[in-house]
């Protein structure tokens, strides 16, 4: 039979060694519960956190416009440079075929020389190094072998300039993709953190966003009452009023980033439309328009209307209407409107 035997007794170390591990499991455990139960963020950090993504979606606009233009400059300059290579190599084969009329003409008047064959060679342009080879030669072979090799070189020249702007179009259209990935990121980021309010907390932060933008339209139509404002058939002298008119046209337009009018815009491509409308060509980005006028300080005391108002150190650009007030085009899900200057801290005030 079997022996059966009593369990031996829990010592005491053992014992202890067993109760402090429970101990720390129910803290790990707790501790666990409680991070996985953290509150969630109130209504103003979401409204806090979706503005700070819809502010670096915007400057990431920027980039990506700036981007744009240069695959675009790129792209023409491709093509030219494609189109002169197509009318050199033209030029090479005409001098080929000069090189193959000599090499015909001696063939018929008792064989091709070894000049002309080496001429005919598959890299002529190395005749005029063999030393003596142009002593040997007609001056006429010598023209035309000379006519070739400038021409080769220059054919060459452009080959590899199409070659290296062609790869610099390529690393521009690989960034563009990458800057329109971080824009749809940010702005989905911030759509993902709108979607955890309660509906009644969106009707909040939507009834505050509307009194603000009422409040910004009173204060900017006081702004056009007590500020004299050039009609718009005065001279090119008051193109800043004309532009800041043409702006107020646009009011209620759809932000879209990339877009620069007539019927949407985002931030630099509404100040480059308007400004159009006034008879003035500025830049295409927010940072090259800040510097193409001439700049007044970042007070507000000192802006007229028409000035552009920079943001986010070039990211972010606003027309000043006066009265402490701006008209721009924010960001993804608004429209072009009225809002403070000092909305944001502001880089520059440029008088165009």
């Amino acid at each position: 039979m079997a022996s059966h035997r009593r369990p031996k007794p829990v010592g005491r170390t053992r014992a202890s060694i067993l109760t402090a591990a429970a101990a720390t499991a129910v803290a790990i455990s707790s501790q666990a519960g409680a991070a996985h139960a953290a509150p969630a963020p109130t209504k103003d950090q979401v409204k806090a956190q979706v503005d700070q993504l819809n502010q670096q979606a915007e400057v990431a606009t920027e980039a990506f416009n700036a981007s744009t233009e240069k695959q675009q400059d790129l792209q023409k300059q491709v093509t030219q440079l494609q189109d002169q290579v197509a009318r050199q190599q033209g030029e090479v084969n005409g001098v080929q075929s000069r090189l193959a009329e000599v090499a015909a003409q001696q063939y018929r008047d008792g064989g091709i020389s070894p000049t002309v064959q080496l001429m005919l060679s598959s890299n002529p342009g190395d005749f005029l190094d063999k030393a003596g080879s142009a002593s040997r030669m007609s001056a006429t072979q010598a023209d035309t072998l000379k006519t070739f090799k400038s021409e080769q070189a220059k054919l060459d020249a452009q080959k590899a300039d199409t070659e290296h702007k062609l790869a610099e179009l390529d690393t521009t259209t690989r960034n563009l993709k990458a800057q329109k990935e971080e824009i749809q990121g940010k702005l989905a980021q911030a759509t993902a953190l709108l979607n955890t309010l309660t509906q009644k907390e969106k009707d909040e932060l939507a009834a505050a966003a509307a009194k603000a933008d009422a409040d910004a339209r009173n204060a900017a139509d006081k702004a056009s009452r007590d500020t004299v404002r050039a009609p718009l058939d005065l001279p090119s002298g008051s193109a800043a009023v004309k532009a800041l008119a043409a702006a107020e046209t646009r009011i209620g337009a759809t932000y879209v980033y990339g877009a620069a009018g007539p019927s949407t815009f985002d931030c630099s491509g509404l100040v480059q439309w308007a400004y159009r409308q006034a008879g003035v060509s500025l830049p295409r980005t927010a940072d090259e328009q800040w510097h193409a006028g001439t700049s007044v300080g970042t007070n507000v005391a000192n802006a007229r209307p028409g000035d552009l108002v920079v943001y986010e150190g070039g990211g972010h650009i606003a027309i000043y209407v006066g009265g402490g007030q701006v008209i721009h085009a924010p960001h993804t899900g608004t429209v072009v409107k009225y809002a403070s200057a000092t909305m944001m801290p502001i880089t520059a005030i440029v008088r165009i």
